[in-house]
Order: C-alpha cells, then sequence, then structure tokens
C-alpha cells in the first residue's frame, strides 16, 4: 500500500521498552530512491536529540494509531553513534551505525535492500536474510568481507525528504510544476511517486510522476529533472489526497506514461 508523507508526519516510534520519539524527516537515497532512514526526535528522555532508525527494525506498523513497533530497545538508541542529522551522512557514518546494530549493509546486492526488496529481510536472525546471502554465516561475516570496500564506493546520496519540498520540476521541454510530496510504498519504504503540483502552469491540479522518470536531482539550484515533457504530465490521471490509490488507478499512471509497472518487477524478483 501507498502511504503520503502526511500519513507519515509526526509517527511515534516505539521501542521494546517505550516510546522513542517522534519522525521528523527521512533520509532517502536519490539513486534507489528508498528511504534508507526515520529521522527521529526523541523528546525530553534524551534531550530531544535526534536519531536515525533504520526501517530494518520496523515491525508491522500500527497506522491507526501512527505507531511504528521497532525491534530495538531505548538504551540502544541511547548509546547509538551520534550522527549530526543536518549534516550529510557518510558511508562511514552509516557502517558505524549498522555495525551498531548488527545490521548487514544494504547496498550489498542488486535490490532495494542488499539482495531483497523488503528492509525486514536483513534483520539479524531472519530466515529471509541467512539464506539471501550466498556464502554468508553472518552479519558480522558481511560486514569483514566489504569493509575494504568502503572508500571505493564513496559517500552515498542520502537526502531529506522535507528538503525536496517544493522544488521545481524541469520536464524536457520547460519548466511543469514543483514537488508538493511523495508517495511511499509501506513494505518496501521505496519512493514510487513524486506528487507535482502544475497550479502555477495548468490551472490548479495534481499528477503523479514515477520516481523511475527522475533522472536527476539538482540539488544547488533547488529542481528536479525528468524525461517527461509538459503535455504528458499535464494529461496524465488527476491525483486526489483525498481518495485512495488503487491498482487500477497506478495501472492507468504507467499506461499513461508507456512504462512498466513496478510490481511487475516485483513479481519478476520474487520469482
Amino acid at each position: 500500500m501507498l502511504r503520503s508523507m502526511k500519513d507519515l508526519e509526526g509517527c511515534a516510534i516505539a521501542a521494546s521498552d517505550g516510546i522513542v520519539g517522534k519522525e521528523k524527516d527521512f533520509l532517502f537515497d536519490d539513486l534507489a530512491w528508498v528511504i534508507r532512514y526515520f529521522v527521529v526526535e526523541t523528546g525530553t528522555w534524551l534531550s530531544s536529540r535526534k536519531v536515525l532508525i533504520s526501517p530494518i527494525a520496523v515491525q508491522n506498523p500500527n497506522w491507526d494509531e501512527k505507531i511504528f513497533p521497532v525491534l530495538i530497545s531505548k538504551d540502544q538508541v541511547k548509546n547509538s553513534p551520534g550522527i549530526d542529522t543536518n549534516k550529510p551522512v557518510s558511508r562511514q557514518h552509516e557502517m558505524d551505525y549498522l555495525n551498531y546494530y548488527g545490521y548487514p549493509y544494504y547496498w550489498i546486492g542488486t535490490n532495494f535492500w542488499g539482495s531483497g526488496i523488503y528492509p525486514y529481510s536483513l534483520y539479524p536472525g531472519n530466515d529471509i536474510f541467512e539464506h539471501s546471502v550466498e556464502g554468508a554465516r553472518s552479519a558480522n561475516l558481511i560486514h569483514k568481507s566489504i569493509k575494504s570496500q568502503h572508500d571505493q564506493k564513496g559517500d552515498p546520496n542520502l537526502r531529506s525528504c522535507k528538503a525536496i519540498i517544493g522544488y521545481n520540476i524541469h520536464a524536457k521541454d520547460g519548466d511543469i510544476g514543483h514537488v508538493s510530496g511523495f508517495l511511499v510504498e509501506e513494505n518496501t519504504w521505496a519512493v514510487r511517486y513524486l506528487i507535482v503540483e502544475t497550479s502555477n502552469w495548468w490551472g490548479g491540479h495534481q499528477a503523479l510522476i514515477p520516481s523511475a522518470w527522475i533522472y536527476e536531482v539538482q540539488w544547488l539550484d533547488n529542481s528536479i529533472s525528468t524525461d517527461l515533457v509538459r503535455k504528458a504530465i499535464k494529461d496524465a490521471p488527476v491525483y486526489e489526497s483525498n481518495k485512495e490509490i488503487t491498482q487500477d488507478f497506478e495501472a492507468a499512471v504507467f499506461h499513461h506514461y508507456e512504462l512498466a509497472a513496478y510490481w511487475e518487477k516485483i513479481a519478476k524478483t520474487v520469482k
């Protein structure tokens, strides 16, 4: 199921022994278009320190009460490596964080999360994880085997979801609108669509652009470029935030843009 940024705003993160804090932002990978971390403000119990929580630890969310249970304790959060969430998160910081919690590195593999598409498959002890990396006996073995590759990998492209709201959309033949939100798939945490507000160009409606059609994010001039032309976005099925996004509607969007639907690729991956 798809969730908008508004659905996710202010969700409480519940550790095994109490509430850690509330979600304030997300860090997403602007190459894979996947949310990698929740930015959580801890509140008074930890001097309002902001910490990162990985979707790897998230169990089934309680959407009615906006609570995300996670498989960690408050003490683990308290002693986790310090990361300045107002600055870019380097790969070394990520490695320190993942090593601390005993998580394997999500960037090793060809899918969203290592060799799989779901973050929970990387949780230590998960049967899916144990059989997903050929020849690996444990997460520690993976850590050691790729530690030397750090310098070659370079830093990730992790960005704030909130920071990108308002960015202009550049189509192939000119500007078309600005980003007003995201639609995120709740089980993979993939950013499936950008919600584009076209009111300044076409009289006021919202349309969806699949993240697969984004070819560049220009962080210096606050803009996003797509391979689509303006007419294609103008004529796309109208997105209405008060209506549930059905697969029929998604199929109509992909058909309109003449693009293969992402769930077809998932079906092939699962097989």
